[in-house]
């Protein structure tokens, strides 16, 4: 476990730098204090190069960069010239991240401790199973057809392979139980800081234009983890609606940048990466 001395523990998300608008964003980003820390809850591109040049910089920048994989990085595209699938892939992007010194969900759990109140920032890995279902629908097979009669269906059913497993969601489960058996070992007592690109709650998920797509965003499995392991402070990405909400007494961010048609409507600028510590003394909107 390694620890900080001063600066602000930031956070943001789903950095798509397939965009030419958003690799400005990423190109823009600098830390305001040499010790500052960095978080990056997922999604920052599909391509491995991308991803490589969007770590690497920020890494040079930022005293530590810590990463936990969206779905994105994940897929497998036609034209990226690494065509691993699944696990396989994860595991390429972990390696590239550790030659980069970015941690991932598979090093040991940094500590945060600038003033004697240490935090454990715990990325993880946790994907969805299907069970965010929309109303009227009660089997996964319901969920799938309502959103394919919808034309609302994610691109993970085409890109993102669970390789070796035999779903996404047997995947989600095992990582799910991986990821629980860690937390308790490994936790030593201290709060947490749980990172992961998607919600560890169902709530965030209820103000989406298209419920349908609920499904392919988080997993009940994970709906007691911030009460479970005293987190502090959840991170998350995904959704695309960057906010602070809260669900039994704990704070949720929602870090995301999203696509360039997503952040031009908003009325702050995209790019400035969340404060997580020290709390922000106005919450966010």
């Amino acid at each position: 476990m390694t620890s900080s001395q001063s600066g602000q523990l930031l956070a943001i998300s789903d950095l798509h730098v397939v965009y030419a608008e958003n690799k400005a964003i990423v190109e823009a980003l600098r830390p305001d204090n040499d010790d500052d820390w960095l978080i990056v809850a997922g999604d920052v591109g599909e391509f491995a190069k991308d991803i490589e040049w969007a770590l690497g910089l920020l890494r040079d920048r930022f005293a530590r960069v810590i990463w936990a994989p969206g779905n994105h990085e994940l897929w497998t595209p036609r034209d990226d010239t690494v065509q691993l699938r699944g696990e396989e892939r994860y595991r390429h992007l972990v390696a590239l991240c550790r030659r980069l010194g970015v941690v991932t969900p598979e090093d040991p759990y940094p500590v945060w401790d600038p003033d004697g109140d240490p935090v454990l920032i715990a990325p993880l890995f946790v994907g969805y199973d299907y069970t965010w279902r929309p109303p009227g629908t009660y089997t996964r097979e319901q969920a799938l057809a309502r959103a394919h009669e919808t034309g609302v269906v994610c691109t993970d059913e085409i890109l993102l392979h669970p390789d070796p497993y035999p779903s996404r969601d047997a995947w989600c489960r095992a990582r799910v139980i991986q990821t629980e058996r860690r937390l308790d070992a490994e936790r030593g007592g201290l709060p947490t800081i749980l990172v992961n690109h998607y919600p560890l709650v169902r709530e965030p998920t209820r103000v989406l234009r298209y419920p349908e797509f609920a499904q392919w965003c988080g997993t009940d499995l994970t709906a007691d983890w911030h009460l479970r392991y005293d987190t502090r402070v959840a991170v998350y990405g995904h959704l695309h609606i960057p906010r602070t909400t809260w669900y039994d007494g704990v704070r949720f961010e929602e870090v995301s940048v999203g696509y360039p048609r997503e952040w031009r409507r908003r009325a702050t600028p995209p790019g400035r990466p969340r404060q997580i510590l020290p709390a922000p003394a106005r919450p966010h909107g």
